[in-house]
């Protein structure tokens, strides 16, 4: 039976990918056509979809710093935003009823308000999945994204906690002591080295945390995440999160499936779906505006309103507790599921251009923003800038420091869109700044007219071409040279505009050979 799953996931995911759009488009076509099929899900596919969203939630927190939290845009935001979204859909629900529709007129006060409540969530999975593909979740919005998520999921933990009426035990005070005890989960994961044993001291960690705020009556999911936060400044950190990526991204699969085994719909129940997939628009504008009366810059709150604007599967879990209470029928955990399964999509095939979009409407946008923004928001340049290295992660860190060796002058500057990376670096006194290189305002405002040569290194290749086309479109003339993974992307982005595209495994091999063969050369009476 298993091995059903994997073939339509295979096979739908694989369709998908070929039209150019996301496989989890394929995977949530997958459950639906599995379920029409009379398919039944057996209980490893929800504990495949269990295990893909606490891997998902520790990661989360390997990229989270708690500082985040505490900004005004996060945590305003999402309690602003949550208590207008659910008046809004009381509204649209009372007219609805008033109209005779079905499964409106039957709609009181409170259940239109927990109808509205669970849709003002927004998909964690989702929107790390997208974050992810595109290499922006340590970006402005990235971190706005995943900040706002974190801060719906403690109001998660809070409702699920009123509605059940179970509160945490009096042993949960003892979880304060995780705090004191992270640098011995950090030797755990110092020891753990390289190999198989850093994916498996993950698993223990994330499933460990689980479990552990499980026994004490707390969300275990919480538990998963809080873990990640506390090894988040970890060194290994980035390394411990890539060790789990294969994982949580297959786990990841049992959860699009298991949300087409949710129901079969009626032609009603696919009508009212697609009514309240409308409502989205709504929940973009509603982002949108909170965000830039906070004082974010235009791009930062289109991107992030535009990840934002979906509907989250914690909507099911309210749905599914307000049914057992008997508050609502169980038609509306159906007509959810469906709501949820098409913010899905709709989300994943928008953000794709989601960079476009701002370039075609960026003067409308900026009609939007506050006249002085946050100083995070602000941008800086380093004076004297000849050559600039976008990215600084492994890669982009170590053609920085060689170019500052072999060039005279601080004329070599680096940017990167991780701001803990740059401050990090800057404390070291080296020549970067903050800039996420797929913005549009930030080139415009830089002047680039002395500098001469910019290195991408960046880990998507479309992450490249995106930039260089911006840098192109400002003026810019000087060299341009990336990196690629692979020989099938070379050409692609030297039609781009790149000047020189440098494969990362051949160059490296390239590298490799070429230093030690110096050594043989250095030596006397050889013949090389």
């Amino acid at each position: 039976m298993e091995f059903i799953w994997i073939l339509f996931a295979f096979v739908c995911g694989l369709a998908v990918k070929m039209v150019n759009l996301p496989p989890l488009i394929g995977f949530l076509a997958a459950g639906f056509i599995l379920n029409f099929m009379q398919v039944q899900p057996s209980s490893v596919l929800s504990h495949l979809s269990d295990l893909g969203i606490t891997l998902m939630l520790f990661c989360i927190g390997l990229k989270l710093h708690v500082k985040d939290l505490l900004k005004r845009e996060v945590w305003a935001s999402t309690l602003g935003h949550m208590g207008v979204w659910t008046i809004l859909v009381i509204g649209v629900a009372s007219l609805a009823g008033l109209a005779g529709l079905q499964y409106f007129d039957v709609l009181t006060l409170r259940t239109a308000a927990l109808v509205g409540f669970a849709l003002s969530f927004s998909s964690t999975v989702c929107i790390v999945k997208l974050l992810e593909e595109a290499g922006e979740l340590k970006t402005r919005h990235g971190q706005l994204a995943l900040g706002i998520l974190v801060m719906q999921d403690i109001v998660a933990v809070v409702f699920l906690v009123l509605a059940t009426g179970k509160a945490p035990s009096l042993w949960a005070l003892l979880l304060f002591a995780l705090i004191p005890l992270r640098p011995v989960i950090g030797k755990l994961v110092d020891k753990s080295g390289h190999g198989e044993m850093l994916p498996l001291t993950g698993l223990f960690l994330a499933l460990g945390g689980y479990e552990l705020f499980y026994l004490v009556d707390v969300k275990g999911d919480l538990g998963a995440l809080i873990l990640g936060i506390l090894l988040a400044s970890h060194s290994k950190a980035s390394e411990l999160n890539k060790s789990l990526m294969n994982f949580k991204d297959l786990f990841l699969i049992g959860f699009f499936l298991s949300i087409g085994f949710s129901a079969l719909p009626t032609w009603e129940m696919l009508g009212i779906s697609a009514l309240l997939t409308l409502l989205l628009l709504a929940k973009f504008v509603l982002f949108f505006f909170m965000f830039t009366s906070l004082r974010l810059r235009g791009r930062t709150s289109f991107l992030g309103a535009l990840v934002l604007s979906n509907y989250s599967e914690f909507g099911l879990i309210v749905v599914a507790l307000s049914v057992e209470a008997g508050w609502i029928s169980n038609d509306w955990l159906v007509i959810l599921a469906l709501a949820v399964s098409f913010s899905f999509v709709i989300t994943s095939i928008l953000y794709r251009k989601a960079h476009s979009y701002f370039r075609h409407y960026k003067d409308r946008i900026r009609h939007y923003e506050h006249a002085v923004p946050l100083p995070e928001d602000t941008f800086y340049q380093p004076k004297n800038m000849e050559i600039l290295v976008v990215g600084l992660g492994r890669v982009g860190r170590g053609a920085y420091e060689s170019l500052s060796n072999m060039v005279e002058g601080d004329v070599v500057a680096g940017m990167d869109a991780d701001q803990f990376r740059i401050k990090q670096m800057q404390s070291e006194n080296h020549n970067v700044f903050f800039g996420d290189g797929e913005d549009v305002d930030l080139w415009e405002y830089l002047d680039l007219s002395q500098v001469k040569l910019v290195l991408l290194a960046l880990p998507s290749a479309d992450d490249s071409t995106n930039v260089v086309k911006q840098l192109r479109s400002t003026g810019f003339t000087g060299q341009v040279a990336a990196i690629a993974r692979y020989q099938d992307e070379r050409e692609h982005m030297l039609q781009a505009g790149i000047n020189n595209v440098f494969n990362f495994y051949t160059e490296a091999g390239t590298g490799f050979a070429e230093e030690s063969l110096s050594l043989i050369r250095a030596q006397p009476n050889k013949a090389l």
